[in-house]
């Protein structure tokens, strides 16, 4: 006949397999705490998500695919920049923004993240080579020098010029600091990244010590400010990746990144010792004591 402890150890794997399967990374029956922005951004979905409009104050949507919904966090950011850099610099074209999340998350075409409601893809403000607002080329690659090349094949008013022409844009750099400033300050998300080719990045904080900003300021901005290495460099839009706030770590948002020194301190948990874990489970699987002989006893000095 088995041993209890065999029957134990069996009943302890079934368990777990059990609890991964169901649980996973949604909320379920089994885990009604996981809600809103749940598991990390390039794996996980979201409840309770917040939709974009299509348009607002210095900004409007790219396209109308409907991957536009985030935590209340990071849409409340990306509007509330918008707006600010339209104040400061009015008559320009305004934030073109491109995917955020699909409504309840999970994969969407041409992303590895965007799965969580905490990513957003803002294209780049460009002005005209002798300086005038310009409206944005869309997902154009600026090069080193601030310059992006526009072929007009793909856009109908430019279609009329002589066929071959070519328009260049120059990246706005002024409005783009202002939106990254925007960002890093803002009270409604906290930037975990901007993802941005590090030859614009290095323009935008170069102008931002140019204007004599606060060195604090440009620190975060630097610290947020990424090209990552696992995809294009980001020379056509900024990448915006907001952190997981306390109370979202608690509901089931992860990682995906560093947790910045200046950003509220998320509740640190501690794994229960093993026999704890499986005294506990079977307690619940086997009422009566049946559990009792596989606990660990711990020594006087501990009690």
């Amino acid at each position: 006949m088995p041993s209890r402890t065999f029957l134990t150890t069996i009943l302890l794997g079934l368990v777990a397999l059990c609890c991964a399967a169901c649980v996973g990374s949604s909320p379920t029956p089994l885990a009604p705490a996981l809600r809103g922005s749940i598991g990390v951004p390039h794996h996980g979905v979201i409840t309770d998500a917040v939709e974009l409009p299509r348009q607002g104050e210095g900004y409007r949507l790219l396209r109308s695919n409907g991957v536009r919904w985030g935590t209340a966090g990071l849409v409340a950011a990306v509007q509330r920049a918008a707006a600010e850099v339209a104040r400061a610099r009015p008559g320009g074209e305004p934030l073109l923004v491109g995917d955020l999340s699909a409504r309840f998350g999970g994969a969407t075409r041409g992303h590895r993240s965007h799965r969580t409601g905490r990513d957003a893809d803002l294209l780049l403000y460009a002005l005209t080579p002798d300086g005038r607002p310009a409206r944005s080329p869309g997902f154009i690659e600026f090069g080193p020098d601030g310059l992006a090349r526009i072929d007009d094949s793909g856009d109908a008013e430019r279609r009329a010029s002589p066929p071959g022409a070519q328009e260049y844009v120059r990246l706005d750099v002024e409005r783009t600091w202002l939106l990254v400033k925007s960002l890093v300050r803002s009270p409604d998300a906290h930037v975990q990244w901007l993802f941005f080719a590090r030859w614009l990045e290095a323009l935008v904080i170069e102008y931002a010590r140019a204007r004599g900003e606060d060195p604090e300021l440009i620190w975060y901005a630097e610290s947020v400010l990424l090209q990552p290495g696992d995809s294009t460099a980001h020379a056509d839009h900024l990448h915006l990746r907001v952190a997981c706030t306390p109370d979202e770590f608690l509901s089931g948002c992860l990682g995906g990144g560093p947790y910045w020194p200046w950003l509220p301190a998320v509740p640190q948990l501690v794994a229960p010792a093993d026999s704890d874990l499986a005294a506990a489970i079977l307690d619940d699987l086997l009422p009566g004591g049946a559990a009792a002989g596989s606990r660990v006893a711990a020594p006087d000095s501990a009690l």
